[in-house]
């Protein structure tokens, strides 16, 4: 269940709590025909950006060639099913290249040939610049006592919280001090 507390409080904590805990989001390009995708977020433990793996000649990877520091969004449901974000950044390929081994696991491992040294391999980092999330108790007995008493009362059923969020500058930025 989500801690409603804690999405008015440290929406930004919570969102990366979240993200570590769901195996994958919907990832998508602004630049026009690049559709989301589903793919596995790594999140490190200083909250300073969010990477993917992918293939250098995958429809994402030849998008970043492209475009190297491009426009993009995250569709995020929790694991419970009770929280909602939709976050805008740039996605761009990484250079730090120890990130790789920091990141790798035998999950990602199976979808290179060569390991960490496939020449396809390319790591991406999105760096978050603004959320809006959409949080609820997931609590079906308080769903029927919103939903009752919105009907009686004419008044809208509250069924959670709302918090648009704007990463701080030095978070954005991480990338030229990490």
């Amino acid at each position: 269940m989500t801690d409603l507390k804690k999405t008015r409080d440290e929406p930004i904590e919570q969102l990366f709590d979240i993200l570590d805990d769901t195996h994958a989001i919907m990832v998508g390009l602004d630049q026009a025909g690049h559709p989301m995708q589903p793919m596995a977020p790594q999140v490190d433990e200083d909250r300073r950006g969010i990477w993917f793996y992918t293939k250098r000649d995958s429809a994402m990877g030849s998008a970043i060639k492209a475009y190297p520091s491009s426009r993009a969004r995250i569709c995020l449901i929790g694991p419970e099913h009770d929280y909602h974000a939709s976050i805008s950044g740039t996605m761009s390929a990484e250079t730090d290249t120890s990130l790789i081994d920091k990141f790798w696991s035998s999950v990602v491992g199976a979808w290179f040939e060569h390991g960490k040294q496939d020449p396809n391999l390319l790591l991406l980092r999105f760096d978050p610049s603004e959320a809006d999330i959409w949080a609820s108790s997931g609590s079906v007995v308080r769903f029927a006592w919103e939903i009752a008493m919105a009907n009686l009362s004419g008044d809208e059923p509250d069924l959670g919280e709302t918090a648009h969020v704007i990463f701080p500058l030095a978070l954005r930025e991480s990338r030229e001090t990490a």
